[in-house]
């Protein structure tokens, strides 16, 4: 009896002790808020800018943190939404967090730092403040490339960038798209710089002559068979499998001629330099002839007046109404239009219509250097480089302008104002310079002294190396050397950045890659001023239009 009495006790006090056990409240979750600095300092934002690669980003918690899934909490990434892999130090009390990059960040990079509710506390308790933290880094003064010698480095430009017409051409046609995402959409003009890149690509050797021979044909073949002409002109936009106009805007649906001008300053060039008596040379240069001979330029002048007009279309007709007035990138039009052998124009509609009878002249000085023509500081690079990939203008003169002189001031005073740089751009200087059309964040503008908007163009600097070779070759070094790892590419330079935010271009334009091979061999040897200087037409039209030059 004693002994049943004992086990009843034993289990009574066993289910007393059990059950007191039980009643223990479990231990309070606590949530947790959180603090945080940047390289040591907080800004009051949640975005810092101008960091070095190497950053520490410190969060201070108010309770101790469980760091078992900090992976999953914190995480890291690129502008490209790519995963950055990071490093975790806790402090002791586990209420510190610092956080790096296991390596170091790309320079002017934009990282997005993120820390959400996945965090716990050591109690279970939740995050109260999850938060994203912008970080942008600042540029970084190291090479990004091995040196090479400046006749190397010129030569690597030219030759990736003859990729963009080569490898990325319309494989049907053979044209240039208008852009390196651009699909069936061929450019005009962009296939007249292609051309001449083409016989850079020859010269230099990057291509056999049969092969560039047999592009060109291909390119020329197209324009003759497949491609709507309208009086012998071609639109701005083609489709580089059918040969369809594709409208550059609702009312342009129709011809180009400023477009069709620069297609066929590259293909007078290829007439001069493929000169052999063999059947495929010879057959090519009676096609080009004879697409040239079609373009009625006086059919332009709208009824017989004293200007050319750059749009016509069959469904709207003149309703574009944009006269081709100097001063910009369209001398060339009135010099084709002028040496026409079957449709050529009076000079009288150079001088009324183009120069205006003097109106183009400016006269003034920006930076204590004196432009003969144009708009107010010049305008956009691009005026002075389209026309003058063919046309030589060393020695060049008439009666409104020296345009030697004209060329190299407008490329000088571009130089200046961005060395100046009065609203204060970050990056900005004698290395970093050029504005002109190109790519602008979220849209594209036609960038100058009196549109900056904050955007440098590579081929604004590049394809002025025959004006200012000396600062051109200074932006070169610096776009390769110090940005190559952000704007180099297997064509070339991208088409433009800003350093501000920073922001880069991810498309390459071929009005924009076409100018820098083709300036850069003027520069380095004329060889395109000297095949069209030649051309027996362009001498006579040059002429007749009041042109001198050592070159006519």
């Amino acid at each position: 009896m004693s002994r049943f009495i004992y086990l009843l006790s034993l289990c009574g006090f066993l289910l007393f002790s059990s059950c007191k056990k039980n009643s223990t409240p479990p231990v309070k979750a606590e949530d947790t808020t959180l603090s945080f600095t940047v390289n040591g300092i907080y800004n009051g934002t949640l975005s810092y800018k101008n960091l070095p690669i190497a950053t520490e980003v410190k969060f201070s918690f108010t309770e101790a943190i469980d760091e078992t899934n900090l992976k999953d909490a914190i995480l890291m990434s690129d502008d490209k939404s790519q995963n950055v892999e990071l490093q975790f130090e806790v402090l002791q009390d586990k209420k510190s967090l610092s956080i790096r990059s296991k390596s170091p960040l790309q320079s002017l990079s934009r990282y997005t730092l993120l820390i959400n509710n996945k965090l716990r506390t050591s109690s279970g308790g939740k995050l109260i403040n999850p938060l994203t933290i912008s970080l942008v880094t600042t540029f970084d003064n190291q090479d990004k490339f091995p040196r090479i010698s400046d006749e190397e480095l010129l030569t690597l430009v030219q030759r990736q960038t003859f990729k963009y017409f080569w490898d990325e051409g319309h494989p049907e046609s053979g044209m240039a798209r208008e852009r390196n995402s651009s699909g069936h959409t061929v450019t005009t003009g962009g296939t007249g710089f292609g051309v001449m890149s083409m016989i850079v690509g020859i010269h230099r050797n990057f291509i056999t002559r049969e092969a560039g021979l047999a592009r060109i044909r291909k390119i020329v073949n197209f324009l003759k068979n497949n491609a709507t002409t309208y009086h012998g002109a071609f639109a701005h936009w083609i489709n580089g499998q059918t040969g369809a106009t594709i409208p550059f805007s609702a009312k342009d649906n129709g011809a180009d001629l400023v477009e069709t001008s620069l297609l066929f300053q590259g293909l007078l060039t290829a007439k001069q330099y493929f000169n052999s008596n063999n059947t495929e040379e010879t057959s090519l240069r009676a096609d080009i002839q004879q697409l040239y001979e079609n373009i009625d330029w006086n059919w332009f002048r709208k009824d017989g007046g004293q200007v050319l007009y750059w749009h016509w279309s069959p469904t709207n007709q003149w309703e574009m109404n944009l006269p081709v007035q100097g001063w910009n990138e369209c001398l060339i039009t009135y010099v084709l239009a002028a040496s026409s052998p079957t449709h050529g124009i009076p000079a009288s509609v150079y001088h009324e219509g183009w120069a205006r009878n003097g109106g183009m002249k400016n006269g003034q000085s920006y930076y204590q250097i004196q432009l003969p023509l144009g708009s107010q500081y010049g305008g956009p690079l691009f005026l002075s480089h389209y026309s003058f990939l063919g046309i030589n203008p060393r020695g060049l003169k008439d009666q409104y302008a020296d345009y030697e002189v004209q060329t190299r001031a407008h490329a000088l005073i571009n130089y200046n104002y961005c060395v100046t740089n009065p609203n204060k751009h970050q990056g900005y200087s004698e290395n970093c310079w050029g504005l002109t059309a190109s790519d602008i964040p979220a849209g594209y503008t036609a960038s100058s002294p009196t549109n900056d908007r904050g955007v440098i163009a590579p081929t604004a600097a590049l394809s002025s190396f025959p004006y200012t070779p000396t600062e051109s070759l200074k932006a070169l070094h610096f776009f390769y050397y110090k940005l190559g790892n952000k704007i180099w590419t297997e064509t070339g330079f991208m088409d433009s950045f800003s350093l501000n935010d920073p922001w880069f271009s991810t498309s390459a334009l071929a009005i924009d890659q076409g100018p820098i091979i083709v300036m850069i061999e003027n520069y380095r040897s004329q060889l395109l001023w000297d095949l069209f200087m030649n051309a027996p037409e362009i001498k006579t039209g040059m002429k007749k239009l009041g042109f001198s030059s050592p070159h006519l």
